[in-house]
């Protein structure tokens, strides 16, 4: 018996590695890439929002229905948007730190 979701079974070799690399992740790791505090996880989170509907869940009652390709499509382009977003995160954040660390030499 696989310890797997269901959902995977029949996918493509790609999404099983892609299953894979996710399983071998360290438990920090994940937890620390899903923390929302980053300016890139909450672009993300309204991109999403903005693709599945934003309404209001206590005024709504919203229910969005896809296959599976589909819902692989999105996963992997929010992924990809959100790594592209997150590297561009810690580059400013570098530039930043490296532009401070230039001002105080020359003091």
């Amino acid at each position: 018996m696989s310890n797997r979701p269901d959902f995977f079974d029949g996918a493509s070799e790609s999404s099983n590695l892609l299953w894979k690399y996710v399983q071998s992740l360290n438990p920090d790791t994940i937890a620390q890439l899903s923390q929302p505090s980053s300016s890139a996880a909450q672009v993300m989170e309204r991109n999403l929002k903005g693709i599945l509907g934003g309404l209001p869940g206590d005024r709504f009652d919203v229910s969005v229905t896809t296959n599976r390709d589909t819902l692989g499509q999105l996963l992997a382009s929010a992924m990809m948007s959100g790594y592209f977003l997150r590297n561009a995160e810690q580059r400013m954040a570098l530039e930043q730190s490296l532009q401070l660390t230039g001002h105080s030499e020359e003091s």
